[in-house]
């Protein structure tokens, strides 16, 4: 028998035992080569340009959501001790979730348009490395995990909804892991509360008891507060937006003219028929290497890109969310005008970043309130809860500092037109 701790900032430590079968399972799995490569990915993507702590990788974050998701079936388990034969697809599902990120997590989904559930499942169904780790303890274990993330199909609901749902391990381990790090102080979520107040509805799936009322509506709070002022701040779009030219602009100089190394090359021109090899070499490390090689690449647009992202000299950002889209349009023409102006190149300094996130979704695995007779959608109950169906639309227009004084102005003489 052997043990072994993770000292965590959130979850304090987590600890795993060999003579547990399906912590044993973990332990193999977290040593795996696939695993190990998300130390090298950064949970926030760019953020860190913004958030200077905001340096915790998707490593971390994965060893979380598993300590989470053992949490709540060691408690629904003394609701329905059925649930204990699902713990080996629960486990491999929570610590896996992730392993399909590319670099830069999130950030990597946009820059190369890749699907990183799509990609989870391809590695958990092909690596060999991880089928064999999982399959050695149950047999299909490794299709079983990879139709829940990628299908959410399982044996049992509830199982589901702890790995993907509006109350799910994942949201509530990033939700507090994502504060933590930027300095942001909203998620200081009531954890043993919400888990506590888990329980199993009369149609086999997560429910939650009235008593979690007011920590599940906090916890979505602190949702909407993250987005608004993490996930969506300025300086994160205007970083996204960058890297997002950096690769277009790599994609359209082409193989025989930009050097990129053989596994980089299948992600940029090839990223469709990618092998498991090439995405498993991409990493954090690996694309900041090209980007920062190509400020010397001898391509002007691409170089200044890349300048601006490895040295921080950052666009600037304005918020246009208030103003409709031909408004927003006209305001983007006036900054591309504005730098052609300044003889800035506005295809590479000029931009807009919109963005429609809904804090709670009723239709897409929505939460209910179960007092043990009466099963009530949350929104049904909570007012508060309501009130977070509705979108917040963020629009951010991007534009070099050297037009500011000028842009502003020209803004307001739209406002005034268009009121």
């Amino acid at each position: 028998m052997s043990t072994r701790t993770y000292y965590d900032p959130l979850h304090k430590s987590i600890s795993l035992n060999s003579s547990i079968p399906e912590e044993k399972m973990v332990m193999e799995l977290i040593d795996s080569s696939p695993f190990q490569r998300l130390r090298r990915i950064k949970q926030l993507g760019p953020a860190y340009l913004t958030f200077h702590g905001a340096e915790s990788s998707r490593f971390t974050h994965s060893l979380g959501v598993f300590h989470l998701a053992r949490r709540a079936i060691n408690h629904l388990s003394e609701l329905d001790s059925r649930l204990k034969e699902h713990k080996f697809i629960l486990y491999g599902a929570a610590l896996l979730h992730d392993l399909g990120h590319g670099p830069l997590s999130h950030t990597s989904e946009e820059i190369f348009k890749i699907n990183h559930e799509v990609w989870t499942g391809k590695l958990i169904n092909s690596n060999q490395e991880l089928t064999t780790i999982l399959n050695k303890y149950g047999e299909g274990n490794a299709k079983a995990i990879s139709d829940l993330i990628q299908s959410r199909k399982a044996p049992e609901q509830l199982i589901i909804s702890l790995i993907s749902s509006q109350l799910d391990c994942d949201r509530l381990d990033y939700l507090m892991r994502d504060s933590h790090t930027t300095g942001a102080r909203y998620g200081q979520l009531d954890i043993d509360r919400i888990i506590s107040a888990m329980i199993i509805a009369p149609d086999g799936d997560l429910a939650i008891h009235p008593k979690g009322l007011m920590a599940v509506e906090h916890y979505l709070v602190i949702r909407n507060l993250m987005y608004r002022s993490v996930y969506n701040h300025r300086l994160n779009e205007v970083c996204n937006w960058l890297l997002e030219q950096i690769i277009q602009i790599a994609r359209k100089i082409g193989p025989k003219k930009l050097w990129a190394d053989k596994n980089m090359s299948e992600w940029l021109w090839n990223h469709e028929e990618m092998s498991l090899e090439s995405f498993l070499s991409n990493d954090d490390i690996v694309t900041g290497y090209h980007i920062h090689q190509w400020q010397d690449s001898g391509f002007d647009s691409l170089s200044a890109l890349c300048s601006r992202f490895i040295n921080r000299n950052l666009l600037k950002a304005l918020n246009i969310s208030s103003f409709c889209l031909e408004v927003r349009l006209e305001a983007l023409a006036q900054a591309r005008i504005l730098s052609e102006k300044h003889c800035i190149e506005p295809d590479i300094s000029c931009g807009l970043r919109e963005q429609i996130v809904k804090s709670y979704h009723p239709y897409k695995y929505g939460l209910r309130l179960w007092d043990g007779e009466n099963l009530q959608a949350l929104e049904k109950v909570s007012p508060l809860v309501e009130r977070l169906i509705e979108p917040n639309q963020s629009s951010w227009l991007i534009y070099p500092k050297e037009i500011e004084s000028e842009l502003r102005m020209e803004i307001e003489k739209l406002k005034t037109k268009h009121n």
